[in-house]
């Protein structure tokens, strides 16, 4: 059945066509299995709860844009009895019933991994559709200055304050020369936009809607994970060609559930630390029916996902065996007024089978972060860059600097392969059990060797994360990371021009700096690793059983390479195999965008060398040592890597890199 909704019908609509509902919520309290609901396009201003989930055998209930972004599901509402305070400060008074029993500005952001740069509220200030910035006493709102780590720092004098008086809330808004009753003023007043209240409502389809403007709070793995749009912990939702924008924290959440004696446990109970909490996180949820049959497989296709304060998309073990494809994520959080180690466009735990493929992912802070259990995972035909922060901005703290890829503390398979790694800084390495096969990498990796203890400055702090039965959720041990168990083949690698901000920024990071936040590009930092066969020939049955002997079973692991390219001064490990490094010819790349065509333009192919190379498969990667699986595919099968980019054909000797021959390279990217 098919049950239609306008924002401009009238109240009494029954839902047919002749009378559609007024509201999409009508239509979701009657809508069963294998119902469609078609939205007109208009401004919907509600939080829409679905109250139950389709089945798997072809009858998803399904909600669409009948004009592709023309319905719009909004958190906010608009304000228009603005009074001038102070020359361009004005003030609104907003009686609190409107937020029924959830104030977004007396609601803080707040969580386990969240570092405030100053106390932020879920609400927000939006002036003509860009939010502007809180600050926390009235003086600031009248004499605002400038945030110079704000991605944006002419807009940061754009400020609002808010208090309490009594059953009202007050907020004083510097408007600059704008008139907020005039313009289009709207504040955050809905928690979610698109979002059941309860678990295991599966197999919905939501399309074409453009949603907007949500108060969510912070959504670390340990807590119960919100989003603006989200599947609240249940299998086989679709999210497709939706623009989904300006959540306070995330955009789409395919995260954890509420447990409470979990819950941000480490920054109220505080006698855990964070990791440790995080595993007790893992294994309830285990107890409680995480599983292949009952959780995931979703998928998130050709949305555009933009301006959210802290990820574009973030989950925790709610995420497993979901595919995430064409999407345009862009300008996640910008504004740096949220800071902590949950935040980038993608932001996902337990990534477990699933695959990033054909995404654009560009300024945000850090591109995709794989954090713990990045098992199974494929990240392949995506294009990063500029994921760092832009030339003269203040860089607040270490998780402010940005990368295109974030691997950590997961023991892999984790797989990066035929990619545009274009940023400054291209992967943080705190991580083992990967591969980087036919890649065009642009920038440094970081952190190689380093960053997988929780920083104790007296006794070890070493995280021991989960790795799990192949393609299953099961629990198969924990160890720590040893690091290596990485291979590199027939990647490119140029060595760009980097601003000196960001080498004076590394320098500060204290002694270390040099391991942690460098900026040579290359497999570099791998040198004094092992090869396979000097760590496996150090294993015998005399070293076994000679304890004096067992620091080998913590030595760093091996790292395997093959056909990879340097140039501009990109430099490989000492250890490298079958490479080609081109000292002679500098390699210029430049990426622009016109018309929503990306393009990159490139002298390399002038200079890139043929030479014997070879077809890499899952058979040339083998396994990942801790979880004992193979770089293969979600259903076993294995790899070859046969395919470019654009999914065009590889010859028997391929050219290093992401594309099959020199035509494609100045073809669109995105």
């Amino acid at each position: 059945m098919i049950y239609y909704v306008s924002a401009d019908a009238g109240a009494n609509g029954r839902g047919t066509k002749e009378a559609p509902f007024q509201t999409i919520s009508q239509a979701a309290a009657l809508a069963r299995p294998g119902d469609e609901v078609l939205v007109a396009p208009g401004i919907y201003r509600e939080y829409v709860n679905p109250p139950r989930g389709g089945t798997d055998c072809g009858h998803r209930i399904t909600y669409r844009s009948e004009v592709p972004r023309g319905a719009v599901i909004t958190g906010a509402e608009p304000v228009k009895n603005w009074t001038r305070y102070d020359g361009n400060v004005w003030m609104a008074r907003i009686p609190n019933g409107i937020f029924g029993s959830y104030n977004p500005y007396t609601t803080e952001v707040k969580g386990d991994w969240y570092h405030a740069v100053t106390p932020a509220h879920t609400g927000e200030v939006y002036l003509n559709g860009k939010s502007l910035y809180e600050t926390h006493t009235l003086e600031d709102v009248l004499h605002p200055t400038v945030y110079q780590s704000s991605w944006d720092p002419a807009f940061t004098v754009y400020k609002w304050y808010t208090v309490q008086d009594g059953d009202v809330t007050v907020i004083y808004a510097n408007f600059q020369d704008a008139d907020p009753n005039e313009e289009n003023v709207e504040i955050n007043v809905r928690r979610n936009c698109f979002y059941p209240d309860g678990t295991g409502r599966g197999y919905i389809t939501l399309s074409g809607f453009t949603i907007k403007q949500a108060a969510t709070n912070w959504a670390p793995p340990t807590a119960y994970q919100e989003g603006m749009v989200g599947p609240h912990w249940s299998k086989g939702w679709i999210i497709e060609d939706c623009e989904i924008s300006h959540s306070k924290c995330s955009g789409i959440s395919l995260g954890k559930y509420l447990q409470p004696e979990n819950e941000n446990k480490w920054t109220t109970w505080f006698y855990k630390d964070g990791t440790q909490t995080e595993r007790d996180a893992i294994l309830q949820a285990q107890r409680e029916g995480w599983t292949k049959e009952t959780i995931g497989s979703h998928i998130v296709r050709r949305c555009e996902i933009h301006d959210c304060g802290q990820t574009g998309i973030v989950g925790h073990l709610g995420g497993v065996f979901s595919l995430i494809e064409d999407n345009h994520i862009h300008h996640i959080n910008n504004k740096q007024n949220l800071a902590g180690a949950e935040i980038g466009g993608i932001k996902m735990h337990a990534a477990i089978d699933v695959i990033y493929r054909r995404n654009h992912i560009h300024h945000c802070t850090r591109g995709l972060w794989l954090d713990w259990q990045a098992q199974g995972t494929r990240v392949t035909q995506n294009l990063f860059h500029d994921n760092v922060p832009p030339k003269g901005t203040k860089i607040a703290d270490g998780l402010a600097l940005g990368e295109d890829i974030f691997i950590e503390v997961s023991h892999g398979p984790t797989l990066i392969d035929n990619n545009l790694l274009l940023s400054d800084c291209s992967a943080r390495v705190s991580t083992q059990g990967i591969a980087f096969v036919h890649n065009l990498i642009a920038g440094s990796f970081t952190w190689v060797g380093q960053g997988t203890d929780n920083g104790g400055r007296r006794l070890s702090t070493t995280r021991y994360t989960p790795y799990h039965v192949p393609h299953r959720t099961e629990v198969a041990g924990f160890m720590s990371i040893l690091h290596g168990d990485a291979r590199f083949y027939n990647n490119i690698f140029v060595q760009k021009e980097i601003c000196g901000e960001y080498v004076d920024y590394a320098k500060t990071i204290g002694m270390s700096a040099p391991d942690l936040i460098h900026f040579t590009c290359g497999t570099v930092p791998y040198s004094g690793y092992p090869t396979a066969e000097a760590y496996f020939g150090q294993f015998t049955l005399e070293t076994a059983t000679d304890h004096e002997g067992h620091d080998i079973y913590y030595d760093h692991l091996p790292v395997y390479t093959g056909g990879n390219v340097y140039f501009n001064g990109a430099l490989p490990c000492d250890t490298e195999q079958n490479f080609r490094a081109d000292t002679e010819h500098t390699v210029t790349l430049e990426l622009t965008e016109t018309d929503g065509q990306w393009k990159l333009h490139t002298n390399l192919y002038e200079y890139l060398p043929a030479f014997e190379t070879s077809v890499i498969s899952t058979k040339t990667l083998g396994m990942a040592f801790e979880p004992e699986q193979m770089f293969e595919c979600p259903d076993g099968s294995p790899i070859v890597f046969s395919s470019d980019y654009f999914g065009k054909k590889r010859p028997v000797n391929p050219l290093a890199g992401p594309f099959a021959d020199q035509t494609d390279a100045g073809a669109p990217l995105a």
